[in-house]
């Protein structure tokens, strides 16, 4: 039997600061992200089966990540859970979407949490073999199920 990779991409919008960084992206900003989400698995063979010849449906990828990810950083601003409590009162009395993570909202740790998150709702047939998260159009960061150690 041979595997297949499934490959499918998505995009949104998403604001953060890093906290204690010395440059410029301290400030609080925004990014264009796209996401790649790659799977990989063996085809359903059985003629009888409504998803014959598929590792899985590319609709039901796109709901799954979706609803694990990027429902919940779309149009939100990632700040670390521990930073000024006065900004985070002040930005939720604007009632402005929050993410507020136990992480650095770094592009590489937004890609660890997005492969924790997605792991956990993987169906059985599949595996999560790598993500691609573009942070600007020339930079991005790489995570492969090859390379945990």
């Amino acid at each position: 039997m041979t595997k297949i990779r499934l490959t499918r991409l998505f995009t949104f919008e998403a604001a953060h600061a890093l906290q204690g960084y010395d440059g410029a992206c301290r400030n609080i900003h925004g990014h264009s992200y796209k996401l790649q989400v790659t799977i990989i698995g063996l085809p359903i063979v059985n003629e009888e089966h409504p998803k014959n010849g598929m590792v899985l449906d590319f609709g039901d990828l796109k709901q799954l990540v979706q609803e694990t990810v990027i429902d919940a950083v779309d149009h939100a601003l990632l700040l670390r859970a521990d930073c000024d409590r006065k900004l985070i009162e002040a930005l939720r009395r604007l009632h402005h979407k929050l993410l507020l993570t136990p992480y650095q909202p770094t592009c590489e740790n937004m890609l660890i949490d997005f492969k924790t998150r997605l792991r956990k709702v993987m169906p059985a047939s599949v595996e999560l073999h790598s993500l691609k998260l573009w942070e600007t159009q020339n930079a991005f960061a790489e995570w492969y199920a090859s390379d945990e150690v």
